[in-house]
Protein backbone atom coordinates (compact mmCIF):
# COMPACT_ATOMS: atom_id res chain seq x y z
CA UNK A 1 0.00 0.00 0.00
CA UNK A 2 2.62 2.33 0.71
CA UNK A 3 4.58 1.77 -2.65
CA UNK A 4 0.95 2.26 -4.28
CA UNK A 5 0.64 5.73 -2.65
CA UNK A 6 4.11 7.24 -3.41
CA UNK A 7 3.51 5.86 -7.25
CA UNK A 8 0.12 7.53 -7.25
CA UNK A 9 1.97 10.78 -6.04
CA UNK A 10 4.45 10.97 -8.57
CA UNK A 11 2.21 10.48 -11.53
CA UNK A 12 0.33 13.20 -10.07
CA UNK A 13 3.87 15.06 -10.39
CA UNK A 14 4.37 16.49 -6.61
CA UNK A 15 7.09 16.08 -4.47
CA UNK A 16 7.10 12.97 -1.50
CA UNK A 17 8.93 13.19 1.47
CA UNK A 18 12.18 12.04 0.16
CA UNK A 19 12.48 14.42 -2.50
CA UNK A 20 13.07 17.35 -0.20
CA UNK A 21 16.92 17.77 -0.59
CA UNK A 22 16.71 17.98 -3.89
CA UNK A 23 15.33 21.38 -3.85
CA UNK A 24 18.19 22.88 -1.39
CA UNK A 25 20.10 24.79 -4.34
CA UNK A 26 18.08 27.38 -6.12
CA UNK A 27 16.83 26.06 -8.99
CA UNK A 28 17.06 22.23 -8.41
CA UNK A 29 13.79 21.35 -7.36
CA UNK A 30 12.08 18.56 -10.15
CA UNK A 31 8.44 17.51 -10.27
CA UNK A 32 8.55 13.75 -9.27
CA UNK A 33 7.07 12.49 -12.73
CA UNK A 34 9.94 13.20 -14.36
CA UNK A 35 12.84 12.01 -12.06
CA UNK A 36 11.41 8.58 -10.22
CA UNK A 37 11.07 5.37 -11.92
CA UNK A 38 8.91 2.18 -10.95
CA UNK A 39 12.62 -0.17 -12.23
CA UNK A 40 15.04 -1.02 -9.34
CA UNK A 41 18.65 -0.99 -8.80
CA UNK A 42 18.73 -4.62 -7.54
CA UNK A 43 22.27 -4.53 -7.93
CA UNK A 44 22.69 -0.96 -6.13
CA UNK A 45 20.73 -2.13 -3.36
CA UNK A 46 22.13 -5.55 -2.73
CA UNK A 47 25.85 -4.33 -3.12
CA UNK A 48 25.16 -1.67 -0.52
CA UNK A 49 23.53 -3.56 2.11
CA UNK A 50 25.91 -6.33 1.48
CA UNK A 51 29.39 -4.58 1.40
CA UNK A 52 28.43 -1.03 2.35
CA UNK A 53 30.22 0.78 -0.42
CA UNK A 54 28.93 1.71 -4.21
CA UNK A 55 30.70 1.58 -7.63
CA UNK A 56 29.40 4.06 -10.44
CA UNK A 57 30.78 4.49 -13.80
CA UNK A 58 29.50 7.67 -15.78
CA UNK A 59 29.85 6.90 -19.64
CA UNK A 60 29.39 8.54 -22.30
CA UNK A 61 30.38 11.66 -24.43
CA UNK A 62 31.47 15.40 -23.53
CA UNK A 63 28.25 16.57 -21.66
CA UNK A 64 29.40 15.03 -18.07
CA UNK A 65 32.07 17.24 -18.38
CA UNK A 66 32.64 21.02 -17.79
CA UNK A 67 35.78 23.35 -18.88
CA UNK A 68 38.14 25.31 -16.48
CA UNK A 69 40.60 23.89 -13.67
CA UNK A 70 37.23 23.95 -11.37
CA UNK A 71 35.59 21.86 -14.51
CA UNK A 72 36.42 18.01 -13.17
CA UNK A 73 35.00 19.03 -9.44
CA UNK A 74 32.00 20.90 -10.86
CA UNK A 75 30.78 18.56 -13.21
CA UNK A 76 27.83 16.30 -12.61
CA UNK A 77 29.41 12.73 -11.87
CA UNK A 78 32.26 14.29 -9.29
CA UNK A 79 28.59 16.55 -7.70
CA UNK A 80 26.88 13.53 -7.72
CA UNK A 81 29.83 11.62 -5.75
CA UNK A 82 29.81 14.29 -3.79
CA UNK A 83 26.40 14.07 -2.80
CA UNK A 84 25.78 10.59 -2.26
CA UNK A 85 28.86 10.53 -0.33
CA UNK A 86 26.75 13.01 2.58
CA UNK A 87 23.77 11.56 2.38
CA UNK A 88 24.86 7.93 2.98
CA UNK A 89 26.04 7.69 6.54
CA UNK A 90 29.23 5.40 6.24
CA UNK A 91 29.04 4.18 2.25
CA UNK A 92 31.65 4.96 0.64
CA UNK A 93 31.09 6.12 -2.60
CA UNK A 94 33.28 6.27 -6.00
CA UNK A 95 31.93 7.80 -9.21
CA UNK A 96 34.34 7.81 -12.76
CA UNK A 97 33.77 9.30 -15.41
CA UNK A 98 34.37 7.94 -18.83
CA UNK A 99 34.34 10.01 -21.92
CA UNK A 100 33.94 8.56 -24.97
CA UNK A 101 33.75 11.84 -27.54
CA UNK A 102 31.67 11.28 -30.95
CA UNK A 103 30.95 8.23 -30.34
CA UNK A 104 27.36 6.65 -31.10
CA UNK A 105 25.35 4.09 -28.83
CA UNK A 106 26.47 1.36 -30.80
CA UNK A 107 30.31 2.43 -30.35
CA UNK A 108 29.12 2.65 -26.54
CA UNK A 109 27.20 -0.54 -26.74
CA UNK A 110 30.68 -2.67 -27.96
CA UNK A 111 32.95 -1.22 -25.07
CA UNK A 112 30.62 -2.14 -21.80
CA UNK A 113 32.19 -5.36 -21.50
CA UNK A 114 35.44 -4.11 -20.96
CA UNK A 115 34.29 -1.20 -19.13
CA UNK A 116 33.31 -4.14 -16.48
CA UNK A 117 36.34 -5.75 -16.65
CA UNK A 118 38.24 -2.13 -15.74
CA UNK A 119 36.58 -0.82 -13.35
CA UNK A 120 34.01 -3.18 -12.05
CA UNK A 121 30.87 -0.46 -11.36
CA UNK A 122 27.64 -1.44 -9.51
CA UNK A 123 25.75 0.92 -11.80
CA UNK A 124 26.74 2.59 -15.03
CA UNK A 125 25.27 5.37 -15.90
CA UNK A 126 24.56 5.59 -19.48
CA UNK A 127 23.97 8.57 -21.20
CA UNK A 128 23.45 8.94 -24.80
CA UNK A 129 21.52 9.89 -27.96
CA UNK A 130 22.91 13.39 -29.09
CA UNK A 131 25.74 11.94 -31.77
CA UNK A 132 23.47 9.57 -32.75
CA UNK A 133 20.84 12.19 -33.43
CA UNK A 134 23.52 15.05 -35.04
CA UNK A 135 24.42 11.89 -37.59
CA UNK A 136 20.37 10.64 -37.75
CA UNK A 137 21.57 7.09 -36.82
CA UNK A 138 18.88 4.67 -38.12
CA UNK A 139 16.32 4.80 -35.07
CA UNK A 140 15.98 0.72 -35.26
CA UNK A 141 19.59 0.92 -35.20
CA UNK A 142 20.03 3.25 -32.30
CA UNK A 143 17.06 1.13 -30.53
CA UNK A 144 19.10 -2.23 -31.00
CA UNK A 145 22.35 -0.80 -29.83
CA UNK A 146 20.81 0.64 -26.64
CA UNK A 147 19.35 -2.96 -26.18
CA UNK A 148 22.53 -4.73 -26.52
CA UNK A 149 24.29 -2.34 -23.97
CA UNK A 150 21.92 -2.60 -21.28
CA UNK A 151 21.76 -6.69 -22.10
CA UNK A 152 25.72 -6.74 -21.75
CA UNK A 153 25.93 -4.68 -18.92
CA UNK A 154 23.07 -6.72 -16.98
CA UNK A 155 24.69 -10.09 -17.92
CA UNK A 156 28.29 -8.69 -16.12
CA UNK A 157 26.51 -8.17 -12.91
CA UNK A 158 26.08 -4.06 -13.14
CA UNK A 159 22.53 -2.02 -12.81
CA UNK A 160 21.96 0.71 -15.24
CA UNK A 161 20.72 4.18 -15.47
CA UNK A 162 19.70 5.23 -19.26
CA UNK A 163 20.50 9.00 -19.40
CA UNK A 164 18.50 10.79 -22.63
CA UNK A 165 20.65 14.27 -24.11
CA UNK A 166 21.06 17.65 -22.54
CA UNK A 167 17.86 20.16 -23.75
CA UNK A 168 19.31 23.30 -25.24
CA UNK A 169 16.78 26.28 -26.27
CA UNK A 170 19.60 27.52 -28.71
CA UNK A 171 20.35 23.95 -30.73
CA UNK A 172 16.34 22.90 -30.58
CA UNK A 173 15.51 23.51 -33.69
CA UNK A 174 18.63 22.19 -35.35
CA UNK A 175 18.80 18.77 -34.39
CA UNK A 176 15.62 16.95 -33.99
CA UNK A 177 16.19 14.39 -30.68
CA UNK A 178 12.92 13.45 -29.65
CA UNK A 179 12.59 10.50 -31.80
CA UNK A 180 15.84 9.45 -30.05
CA UNK A 181 14.90 10.07 -26.51
CA UNK A 182 11.47 8.49 -27.36
CA UNK A 183 13.29 5.39 -28.06
CA UNK A 184 15.69 5.60 -25.07
CA UNK A 185 12.18 5.84 -23.03
CA UNK A 186 10.97 3.15 -24.69
CA UNK A 187 14.56 0.72 -23.91
CA UNK A 188 14.23 1.66 -20.44
CA UNK A 189 10.94 0.21 -20.26
CA UNK A 190 11.87 -2.82 -21.79
CA UNK A 191 14.60 -3.92 -20.40
CA UNK A 192 13.43 -2.57 -16.76
CA UNK A 193 15.98 0.05 -16.43
CA UNK A 194 15.42 3.97 -14.87
CA UNK A 195 15.76 6.67 -16.93
CA UNK A 196 17.21 9.84 -15.73
CA UNK A 197 15.38 12.44 -17.96
CA UNK A 198 17.47 15.01 -18.37
CA UNK A 199 16.10 16.33 -21.52
CA UNK A 200 13.09 16.96 -19.68
CA UNK A 201 13.96 18.27 -16.45
CA UNK A 202 16.48 20.26 -18.22
CA UNK A 203 13.33 21.75 -20.24
CA UNK A 204 11.25 22.04 -17.23
CA UNK A 205 14.09 24.46 -15.33
CA UNK A 206 14.02 26.21 -18.33
CA UNK A 207 10.35 26.95 -18.94
CA UNK A 208 10.02 27.67 -15.11
CA UNK A 209 12.90 30.47 -15.53
CA UNK A 210 15.41 28.47 -13.24
CA UNK A 211 18.24 28.51 -15.67
CA UNK A 212 18.54 30.80 -18.60
CA UNK A 213 19.81 28.08 -20.66
CA UNK A 214 20.76 30.09 -23.33
CA UNK A 215 23.60 31.69 -21.90
CA UNK A 216 24.62 28.17 -20.41
CA UNK A 217 26.98 27.25 -23.13
CA UNK A 218 28.87 30.71 -22.10
CA UNK A 219 28.67 31.35 -18.91
CA UNK A 220 30.56 28.77 -16.41
CA UNK A 221 29.05 29.28 -13.72
CA UNK A 222 25.56 29.01 -15.20
CA UNK A 223 26.71 25.61 -16.34
CA UNK A 224 28.21 24.96 -12.69
CA UNK A 225 25.18 25.15 -11.25
CA UNK A 226 22.95 23.30 -14.30
CA UNK A 227 25.65 20.08 -13.26
CA UNK A 228 25.30 20.25 -9.18
CA UNK A 229 21.35 20.04 -9.65
CA UNK A 230 21.63 17.72 -12.10
CA UNK A 231 24.39 15.78 -9.77
CA UNK A 232 22.11 16.24 -7.16
CA UNK A 233 18.60 15.10 -9.05
CA UNK A 234 20.82 11.61 -10.06
CA UNK A 235 21.83 10.58 -6.47
CA UNK A 236 17.56 11.02 -5.72
CA UNK A 237 17.27 8.89 -8.42
CA UNK A 238 19.41 6.16 -7.03
CA UNK A 239 18.69 6.52 -3.54
CA UNK A 240 14.91 6.06 -4.35
CA UNK A 241 15.51 3.30 -7.19
CA UNK A 242 18.24 1.22 -5.23
CA UNK A 243 15.32 1.84 -1.97
CA UNK A 244 18.85 3.27 -0.08
CA UNK A 245 16.62 5.67 2.60
CA UNK A 246 17.33 3.78 5.53
CA UNK A 247 21.42 4.28 4.68
CA UNK A 248 20.15 8.09 4.54
CA UNK A 249 21.97 10.22 7.08
CA UNK A 250 19.73 11.26 9.87
CA UNK A 251 19.72 15.00 11.14
CA UNK A 252 22.54 15.87 13.25
CA UNK A 253 24.55 13.06 11.89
Amino acid sequence: MKRTLKAAALAAGVFVASTSFAQDRPGCGVPGYLLFSDSGLKKVSETVSRTRQLAIAVVGTGSSALAGPDGPSSAYPARLEAVLGQRLAGIPVKVVTLLRTRQTAEDLAKGMGKLQVDEKPNLVVWQTGTIDAIRRVDPESFQSALQDGVNRLHRGGADVILMNMQYSPRTESMISVEPYADIIRVVSQERDVPLFDRLGIMRHWSEVGAFDLYAAGKDNVLAQRVHDCIGRAIALLIINSGHLENFERKAGQ
